[in-house]
């Protein structure tokens, strides 16, 4: 499947952005321009099923599978957040950048953890602004029109279909590539067994304190500073 894409820059190194669910490209507004900045042409999916993308079967592998298809070979730096890290990991191999980032990856660590299940995210469809501003308190008044706009252009049946393998262990066995690992030190998916478990099996792993989730917009500078050496 082609994928929706927004730009930012025309420099001649390539960065990649993968949103997370229930999000799409609008998510990275900050990060986008930022990379641009440093000398980047920045490119921003939207994964099928959000955005300006299409619908379809929303099987893991396809996510992967649209990445290989929609975006250049061998790019610079690739960010992945959330389920775009998944979405990352299954096409690191095939896309090839000289870098790859993970923030707060939607991988599950059975073996420490009991996974969040995804269907539990269709319940944000109906959500209004007093909702969201309970659950994300450091977000910009931006992020939250931008976050309202994304959620009515998001189509639940990619949580539902995502529930259905939310137990599967998706962590890779080694990074194919150097790869980062960004945890959010108060998110759902971070805890301390598996930071230690990806550093021994060849990630660097860091963690952004005092943020939740969705990193980049719980605090930009945070983010930004995490990605040192990486961008």
């Amino acid at each position: 499947m082609q994928l929706h894409t927004h730009e930012w820059g025309t420099g001649e190194r390539t960065a990649v952005l993968i949103h997370g669910l229930m999000s799409d490209h609008r998510t990275w507004h900050r990060v986008g321009p930022a990379l641009a900045d440093r000398g980047y042409r920045v490119i921003a999916v939207d994964l099928r099923g959000h955005g300006r993308s299409p619908r379809g079967d929303y099987r893991t592998e396809l996510y992967a599978e649209d990445l290989v298809e929609t975006l250049p070979a061998a790019p610079e730096v690739v960010i992945g957040h959330s389920l775009g890290g998944l979405a990352l990991s299954l096409a690191v191999e095939r896309l090839q950048p000289r870098r790859a980032v993970y923030s707060d990856p939607a991988w599950a660590f059975p073996q420490f953890q009991e996974p969040v299940d995804p269907a539990l995210f269709v319940a944000f469809k109906r959500a209004d602004r007093a909702m969201l501003q309970t659950f994300n308190q450091r977000w910009s008044d931006v992020d939250f029109d931008i976050e309202l706009a994304t959620i009515a252009d998001w189509d639940t049946a990619t949580a539902l279909a995502l529930s259905a393998v939310h137990r599967q262990d998706h962590v890779p066995e080694k990074p194919v590539v150097p790869s980062l690992v960004q945890f959010a030190g108060e998110g759902f998916l971070f805890s301390e067994q598996a930071a230690t478990e990806l550093t021994g099996r060849g990630f660097e792993v860091r963690t952004v304190h005092g943020v939740g989730h969705t990193i980049h917009r719980d605090d930009f500078d945070g983010f930004m500073a995490g990605l040192e050496g990486w961008v």
